[in-house]
């Protein structure tokens, strides 16, 4: 199979030095292009993400500020991304969103930051991804309002209910399956799967974190999609094949990747 890990973090300091045999394992998966997210911390990350992308063909780079970082997410922050969004292998912006359960910033903070990012993925011309946790009738709610960038954009490690995947897929957003579809306690998220149309699917990492079974508990890694893929291919009724061959065409198309790009990124 083929796949694209539609989010992780190869900047994320639990790789580190070892980021680019990641890579290669990614790769001997069949991993053969990725969307590595900076937006955790500092501006630094961003820039670590844009190097490891500019380092790597089958890697593309999203640059933002996180919901738990939105406090810092000020006007000379924005204006630095809005510079790093110049390069070539940056694809999106994000991850912006909203986390009302750890909330590490305020939920103003958050959604003054969610807007600012939505403004800059219209600026750029890019799709914006969008993190959601405990917040996702809110985020609808300033979604509808503010409207999404013409290009789209994603739920990223979609957890949420019917009601929420029937709420974001009208808004026109992708919603994205990370490795928590695969843990016991995941039933009403499972439910889910099969109700989201074949081009708005896509499957995700968020490597460091959420390792899928079996490896669960351990450091999440880009090789590791090929398991969420599928336990999710078996939930929607399809081959593990089709599923991967869907899911990396509803990726090329959100992020810009045409045939050429991704033949070249392969």
């Amino acid at each position: 199979m083929t796949l694209f890990d539609s989010h992780c973090h190869l900047a994320d300091e639990r790789f580190g030095a070892d980021t680019a045999a990641v890579i290669e394992r990614a790769a001997a998966a069949g991993v053969t292009r990725m969307l590595s997210v900076g937006a955790i911390g500092g501006i630094e990350t961003d820039r670590r993400t844009v190097e490891i992308a500019e380092r790597n063909a089958g890697v593309f780079a999203a640059i933002g500020v996180h919901p738990h970082d939105a406090r810092d997410a000020s006007p000379e922050r924005l204006s630095e991304l809005r510079e790093l969004a110049r390069c070539d292998k940056v694809v999106a912006i994000g991850e912006t969103g909203l986390d009302f359960h750890y909330q590490h910033s305020p939920p103003a903070a958050q959604e003054a930051s969610l807007e600012a990012h939505l403004q800059l993925a219209r600026e750029q011309e890019l799709p914006v991804v969008i993190h959601c946790r405990s917040a996702e009738r809110r985020l609808a709610e300033i979604l509808r309002a503010a409207g999404m960038p013409e290009r789209g954009g994603v739920i990223h490690c979609f957890t949420g209910d019917l009601e929420a995947a029937r709420a974001f897929i009208d808004l026109g957003c992708h919603l994205s399956y990370s490795g928590i579809v695969t843990f016991k306690n995941a039933g009403v998220l499972r439910e889910t799967v099969s109700f989201v149309p074949g081009d708005r699917l896509l499957v995700e990492t968020d490597a460091p974190y959420l390792a899928p079974e079996p490896y669960r508990g351990r450091r999440n890694e880009p090789a590791y999609v090929a398991s969420t893929a599928k336990a999710v291919a078996a939930l929607r009724g399809v081959s593990p094949e089709d599923l991967a061959e869907l899911t990396v065409c509803n990726a090329d198309r959100l992020f810009g990747l045409d045939a050429t790009a991704a033949s070249t990124a392969a």
